[in-house]
């Protein structure tokens, strides 16, 4: 991650009209700088060779590499760079691909410039964003059913609220006045009780049977 203030952002989109809206979205804010932009995932690809990237905004759907694709192959490569995919579509097969490849938050593009921005502050800060319309996606997805696990300690309930928030492990450890060791401890229990393997999936699982009051 760049150690300034200053947020580097990649833009990768096939259109030129929703790149030139979202580098307008980023000019409006002196911690973030538009350092690239991508017609495609082969195009995106290279640039990150070349550019020092913090942030990347990956649409999904476009000629010649799609986001899905593009976002497995830079952070295997890169994966200290957060992606947030930034798509027009909410199909479940979208939602649950580019997060299985890596994607740190999911948003839909008529995401306001303010919310846009906190996004890509969170991601940089290791917390995930999912838009009403993915989270929705993901807790409606027809999946092999899951014996509700609702045997959660108190303490573990009140930090699946606080990841359900949006908080860091930082954030959760200084709210509970808790070490961050036991912070992730307390996460890494959460995640084998409920049988997920990501904070994103234990956000949907918690709304999904209601663990915790939104």
């Amino acid at each position: 991650m760049n150690t300034s203030q200053t947020i580097r952002v990649m833009l990768v989109d096939d259109h030129n009209v929703v790149r030139s809206g979202l580098a307008t979205f980023l000019r409006a804010y002196e911690d973030l700088e538009l350092v690239g932009e991508a017609k495609n995932g082969m195009e995106a690809i290279n640039l990150c060779h070349q550019k020092k990237l913090d942030v990347i905004l990956m649409d999904l759907i476009m000629p010649e590499m799609d986001g899905i694709a593009a976002t497995r192959a830079i952070l295997a490569e890169c994966p200290h760079i957060k992606v947030i995919a930034m798509t027009s579509f909410e199909e479940e097969e979208l939602v649950h691909g580019v997060l299985a490849a890596g994607a740190i938050s999911y948003l839909i593009k008529n995401v306001s410039a303010d919310e846009l921005a906190k996004a890509i502050r969170d991601a940089v800060s290791g917390r995930s964003t999912l838009s009403p319309e993915a989270a929705r996606v993901l807790v409606q997805a027809t999946r092999p059913a899951k014996q509700p696990a609702f045997d959660l300690t108190d303490r573990e309930r009140e930090v699946l609220d606080l990841v359900v928030q949006g908080n860091s492990n930082q954030q959760i450890a200084d709210t509970l006045v808790i070490s961050l060791a036991t912070a992730k401890a307390h996460i890494s229990n959460i995640l084998s009780k409920l049988q997920v393997s990501s904070r994103a999936e234990a956000i949907a699982y918690a709304i999904k049977h209601k663990l915790v009051t939104l």
